[in-house]
């Protein structure tokens, strides 16, 4: 009896020491399942991710090309800009010279409009602009103007130019005005103009001074 006693002793506490393991050996194989399972989510969450980047991919190609349109758009603006403020800059130095007409810049068919009041105030045609105002302006001068620019600037297809015009009337009283001129180009040409200018300078020219013969 006492040799069964032990055997059963002896079986208990192989028992009680494989309940542990056999517990050790469940915990890994839930932490090894739980393993599993994490890596399966983060397969399939890394799958999402590259199926939602692809997803993106069409407008995020979009959203380039548009970027290298626009950018494009803006430097042959820029190009644009520059060429125009180089022909109106080239026209005021060949004034300046005494080397040509600058209203030569003008196209046949452009429009020039004179701000403000007085008897010159008004929008005109090439010819109009140079028959009713540029000559009998000239004709009550002894010395053409002679233009000083400030500055050129150009934003699109419109050219800026302030400046400044000296020269001596016919009655030998000096002539000074500031002019700023707004310039609506197209292929190297002006097809509008806007003209602003001191008018009370100027129609006090024109109605001082008579003009010559």
């Amino acid at each position: 009896m006492r040799y069964l006693g032990q055997i059963f002793i002896g079986t208990g506490l192989i028992g009680l020491l494989a309940i542990p393991a056999m517990t050790q050996a469940r915990t890994d194989e839930a932490g090894f399942q739980s393993n599993v399972i994490a890596f399966e989510l983060s397969h399939d969450s890394t799958a999402l991710n590259k199926q939602s980047a692809l997803n993106q991919l069409p407008a995020i190609v979009d959203l380039a090309q548009a970027t290298q349109s626009h950018q494009a758009d803006a430097q042959e603006t820029q190009v644009i800009e520059q060429r125009n403020k180089n022909i109106v800059r080239q026209y005021f130095d060949n004034w300046r010279n005494n080397r040509g007409s600058f209203f030569d810049l003008l196209a046949p068919d452009a429009t020039w409009t004179i701000t403000g009041t007085g008897a010159t105030a008004g929008t005109y045609r090439k010819q109009a602009l140079l028959d009713r105002v540029v000559s009998p302006t000239s004709a009550r001068l002894s010395t053409p103007i002679v233009p000083t620019v400030r500055g050129i600037w150009a934003d699109g297809d419109m050219v800026i130019a302030l400046w400044d015009g000296a020269a001596t009337a016919g009655d030998g009283r000096p002539y000074r005005n500031t002019y700023t001129w707004y310039f609506r180009m197209r292929d190297g040409k002006a097809i509008e103009a806007i003209a602003f200018l001191d008018m009370q300078e100027f129609n006090d020219l024109w109605t001082r001074v008579s003009p010559r013969n």
